[in-house]
């Protein structure tokens, strides 16, 4: 199983938006899946006009899903929410995902996703000393990916949910650059 990256372009926002249209993923993300909003949410960073990063990943080849990865000081409402909760250390980064295809969930390709942007992560922003991952607690599949992916859940807190139906708990997870520590 080979997981491979690029930056997100918007000639893969039709692909982007059929994922968001996912029963198993709109239900995490619930996101806005006209054409429009699409270009309106995630134009900016596939322009370069926001500091984060969109990223594709494909497995052997295929389009697989999308990680999103961000340093956490450059939208200070998030830092704010977390540090709440958690210490957050200098530099941290955080990141969201999902995956596209519903025929490939459940087969431990998520756990794999995770831990290869983490090691693309150690490798690209060098400063990043963890990464620090918000998750609504009643999305199990999620944290248990975290989890089998190395993270470890270091607190738990009410924040926002992405979509409205969720209680606000949410896990925060961890893992931290290796040899470093906490």
């Amino acid at each position: 199983m080979v997981i491979t990256w690029r930056r997100l372009e918007e000639r893969d926002f039709p692909l982007l938006r059929t994922w968001l249209q996912q029963p198993h993923v709109q239900r995490w993300w619930n996101h806005e899946t006209t054409a429009e909003a699409v270009a309106r949410d995630f134009g900016p960073v596939a322009r370069g006009e926001e500091p984060s990063e969109d990223l594709l990943a494909s497995l052997d080849g295929r389009p697989l899903g999308l990680t999103q990865r961000s340093r956490l000081c450059d939208y200070p409402e998030d830092l704010a929410r977390l540090a709440e909760i958690v210490s957050v250390p200098d530099g941290a980064m955080t990141i969201d995902y999902l995956i596209g295809d519903l025929r490939q969930t459940g087969r431990g390709i998520g756990t794999a996703m995770i831990r290869s942007v983490i090691e693309r992560t150690w490798a690209e922003h060098t400063a990043a000393p963890c990464v620090l991952v918000p998750v609504a607690a009643a999305n199990r599949a999620s944290w248990r990916a975290l989890e089998k992916a190395g993270l470890r859940r270091v607190g738990v807190g009410d924040l926002v949910p992405d979509n409205p139906i969720d209680d606000s708990t949410h896990y925060l997870y961890r893992v931290d650059r290796p040899g470093t520590g906490d």
